[in-house]
């Protein structure tokens, strides 16, 4: 039968030899620190990436060349260049450092590449991009913060605040670029509209430390009169955060910081600041609270008021206030915008009688809503994730947080409201007293989130396992908000630490998250406690509070110290940010070693440690299935963090560190033997997470691991379900599938009944859950600590790519530069088809099994290579008659115990062979 089957090794439309020749503007995709021409950027040496699209095959680049200029106009001319790199032997197209002159604050420059290709083909020259810088001399700061005399003395929101002032442009204007922050949450205006779109600006990060501001460039909608208007909010600085009715955690009043910076068409510059001059009052915005909501009474609208001509003499002078500008810093990661919108689905009237109207997905955001009525009349909106067991609405997981709008109206005509400084985790929208006829059409979902850029698809022949990757590409969208929260609807939206360790790498893989995680990593740095203890959400809101829980240091939550540094480095190839968060790393190690003292291990019952968090918990007489001890997972991440550490400290050129710190992990992992692993390898925690963690972590005595993978396996074909928590989950398919069983881990994928991943589906979910019974099968919801959109759970995601889509990272060649596609059919599925849009291209791993032939498609960009295991395949089969692929091709070949092993470089390729059943 296979002898007649021998379809054998296609390559799509690419047999003929090629030559290598690079059209203009082949060279695409420039970006600047992960950014298309940014302005307003920090980073004193930037570093700069491209793509090469090419319809060849085996292409690689050999050399480039940077050219950097003042102007567009000297670049193409190649004249009065800034900094030329000149021809660079070198294959690097991603993260290459800029190594011209140091830029002055606000200088913007042009950049262009061209590329020589391992045929020596120079390309075209790319189009011009550019970045511009912010400010890098603090002593050019001369705007002050201003405020109102509102100072919070008791805990509720206050009336947001309504900041302006005029002034003239002099002269014919070349370019006015404005700087702006603020203490609480910022808009700004000029001249009457909105200045840019982002959201919750200057954005969360611990504010005593770093304060980010914004650049804009505004020279279009300058004039010769001009109005600055800006509105500052409560926001994250000011407001209600955290779940223990904090307001004011960061200061209890608020102010505005404005800098102009015009330069005209003569060569004079002029500076327009925020300072003792403007004005202040208050507005339409009677409270806006990021759990609570927004009152707005639109009947107190101040029309015109950020437009010349103005009537403010009702208004107050502002004061200024003595705030560093030292602080002050441009931002990294990507700004909150208003992303998609959502019509709803259904009107619904509850068996209360209350008027619902549903989305049909669980989202972050606010709802839009046109509106007619009489003066005064009042609209409220409230905001849940689930109706009840009886189809009522449900908001008790909320707890303190009110998620309640209220929009009175001004009563003339049709009015549209939207809230300015509040965000709401929802699904069900309640609406109460809405003037007349309610329609689907009166209420629109406006989705926010951080901007990240898709960048990861997955899909298979099973319609529930789609939704589960929508679910967890939903609960990612849902929860980056700036920083990682852990949940975006009641009364907490913490960037809790471990949640955003344990999902990283799918995170990674579902956007690109580079920028995101490097702003975030800072803060974490700088919260950092001094003997390295790493708190346990960042920016830290918690270690002012009383208890052990709240300081910080507990192990798989602190590790993101370590841990996610290194996803950045292994999904971007980005070195820089093991070397600017290594003092950090080490910190956090140091603390692990010293709490364990001379015996290695963990066992400090005075230091709190969140174990295996939220685990599944048997409700059987002999199994708990939570019970992993804690000193077992704290020494077990000891063991890992280490581990990477010293891997980082090579990588770096530490080279006394990698030693220390290898010699020590050799150590930590002797006496995790002698004090965990039985001699017949036996964990003292015979739980699906104890096995997990040690064998995903290569703890295990090498003589021992088939028994202790025997253990692991029989625990999980024993229940039939996995009883795993936070830090076993995202290792439990990917250790089952390491030690040969891919049935177990399967069978955990395609299990529908609780608990599961497919289990909240089958109740209707459309986001990940916190707790594997958020929602029993009764429709009972559990009271208290319980969130519908909590992403830990959907780290299975790192799983599905890699070891179902087989689209994987090689750990010797990070950020994709070399590709490993190793596919692994199993559990029914017929196909599955894994994307990803790394920084050199678009990557595609496609297998599908139809008419008992196995059928792989792999892409493969530009200026990389990629080793491609196809499963159960023998040479034969890919290579009729043994006769390899003419052409332009890099191939080699070898038989596995695998399947067949194939070297190739970029291109498109198809591989048919006969498969037997898998």
């Amino acid at each position: 039968m296979q002898n007649t089957l021998k379809v054998g090794f296609i390559i799509l439309g690419l047999l003929l030899t090629t030559s290598f020749t690079i059209k203009k503007d082949r060279i695409t995709k420039l970006v600047t620190e992960y950014r298309t021409n940014p302005i307003g950027i920090d980073v004193e040496k930037p570093r700069l990436s491209w793509q090469i699209s090419s319809d060849g095959q085996n292409v690689m680049q050999t050399a480039y060349e940077i050219h950097v200029a003042d102007s567009k106009e000297n670049l193409v001319n190649g004249k009065s260049l800034i900094w030329s790199s000149n021809r660079v032997e070198s294959d690097q197209s991603v993260n290459v450092v800029y190594n011209g002159p140091v830029l002055k604050s606000m200088q913007r420059v042009y950049w262009r590449v061209r590329v020589w290709n391992n045929k020596n083909k120079v390309s075209s020259w790319s189009s011009p991009a550019f970045w511009e810088m912010g400010i890098l001399d603090k002593s050019l700061w001369s705007a002050s913060y201003i405020a109102m005399d509102d100072i919070t003395t008791e805990k509720k929101s206050h009336p947001s605040q309504y900041f302006r002032t005029e002034f003239q442009a002099k002269k014919s204007i070349k370019s006015a670029k404005v700087q702006v922050t603020s203490l609480g949450v910022y808009e700004i205006y000029l001249n009457g509209e909105k200045v840019g779109d982002d959201l919750f600006t200057p954005g969360y990060t611990s504010y005593d430390k770093r304060l980010q501001y914004q650049t804009y460039d505004v020279t279009n909608m300058l004039k010769s009169n001009n109005a600055i208007g800006a509105i500052v909010g409560d926001g994250w600085y000011r407001g209600n955060i955290g779940w223990q009715g904090d307001y004011a955690f960061y200061g209890k009043q608020l102010a505005l910081f404005i800098q102009l910076n015009i330069i005209y068409n003569d060569g004079t510059t002029e500076t327009v600041v925020s300072n003792g001059d403007w004005k202040a009052s208050y507005g339409p915005i009677l409270e806006s609270d990021m759990y609570n909501g927004e009152k707005y009474d639109a009947r107190l609208e101040l029309d015109g008021w950020a437009n010349i001509g103005f009537n403010d003499n009702n208004w107050d002078k502002v004061e200024v206030l003595d705030h560093p500008k030292d602080i002050l810093v441009a931002p990294q990661g990507p700004p909150v915008k208003a992303i998609q919108e959502i019509k709803p689905k259904k009107l619904i009237s509850t068996p209360k009688g209350e008027t619902v109207l549903d989305l049909g997905q669980n989202i972050v955001g606010w709802a839009r809503m046109k509106v007619r009525g009489p003066k005064g009349h009042k609209v409220t909106l409230k905001f849940a994730e689930v109706l009840d067991k009886n189809g009522n609405f449900y908001t008790t997981n909320l707890r303190a947080a009110e998620a309640t709008d209220i929009y009175t109206l001004k009563g003339e005509g049709e009015e549209i409201f939207e809230p300015h400084f509040t965000f709401h985790g929802f699904r069900y929208i309640q609406v109460i007293d809405y003037p007349g006829t309610l329609n689907l059409d009166d209420i629109t979902g406006v989705v926010i989130h951080s901007e990240i850029t898709p960048t990861g698809s997955f899909t298979t022949s099973d319609p529930m396992i789609n939704q589960l990757q929508s679910n967890i590409q939903w609960g990612q969208k849902d929860n980056f908000l700036d920083i990682p929260t852990d949940c975006p609807q009641r009364d907490e939206r913490a960037g809790w630490t471990g949640d955003a360790q344990v999902f990283s790498m799918t995170a990674a893989y579902n956007f690109d998250v580079a920028a995101f995680y490097t702003k975030w990593l800072k803060d974490l740095a700088l919260d950092q406690h001094k003997d390295g203890v790493v708190t346990n959400v960042v920016p830290d809101i918690l270690s002012a509070s009383k208890g052990a829980a709240a300081k910080g240091g507990a192990t798989g939550w602190a590790d993101a110290a370590v841990i996610i540094p290194w996803t950045v480095y292994q999904s971007y190839g980005d070195k820089r940010i093991l070397e600017e968060q290594y003092s950090s790393m080490k910190k956090w190690v140091d603390f692990m070693a010293k709490s364990a003292g001379e015996d290695y291990l963990w066992i400090d019952y005075k230091h709190w440690h969140w174990g295996d968090w939220l685990a599944y918990n048997a409700d059987k007489p002999d199994y708990n299935g939570s019970v992993t001890e804690k000193d077992l997972i704290a020494t077990a991440y000891a063991y890992y963090s280490t581990t990477l550490l010293s891997k980082i400290a090579s990588i770096i050129g530490e080279n006394e560190d990698m030693v220390t710190y290898g010699r020590l992990a050799e150590n930590i992992r002797e006496a995790f033997i002698q004090e965990y692993i039985t001699p017949n390898g036996r964990l003292v925690s015979h739980t699906q997470t104890a096995y997990a963690l040690a064998l995903s972590f290569d703890l295990i005595p090498e003589n021992l691991i088939d028994k202790s993978a025997g253990y692991f396996a029989q625990d999980v074909k024993k229940f039939g379900h996995l009883t795993t928590g936070f830090l076993g989950t995202p290792l439990l398919c990917s250790t089952l599938s390491k030690i040969g069983r891919d049935d177990l881990a399967f069978m955990l994928l395609n299990r529908k009944e609780f608990p599961s991943w497919l289990y909240p589906i089958t109740m209707g979910a459309t986001t990940i859950w916190e707790r594997w019974d958020t929602q029993k099968p009764d429709g009972t919801i559990i009271e208290g600590m319980n969130s519908f959109n909590h992403y830990s759970y959907g780290a299975i995601g790192e799983w599905l790519y890699t070891h179902v889509g087989g689209l994987r990272i090689d750990p010797e060649n990070p950020g994709y530069k070399h590709i490993l596609f190793d596919p692994h059919p199993g559990g029914g599925l017929t196909s599955a088809k894994a994307e990803f849009l790394s920084l050199y291209g678009k990557i595609k791993s496609d297998w599908e099994i139809k008419e008992g032939k196995f059928h792989y498609e792999v892409i493969i960009p530009a200026n990389t290579t990629a080793t491609i295991t196809l499963p159960k395949a023998t040479i034969e089969h890919v290579l009729p008659n043994g006769n390899k692929p003419k052409g332009n091709i890099k191939f080699t070949i070898k038989q596995t115990d695998k399947g067949v092993q194939v070297e190739l470089g970029s291109g498109t390729y198809s591989f048919i062979y006969p498969i037997d059943k898998l």
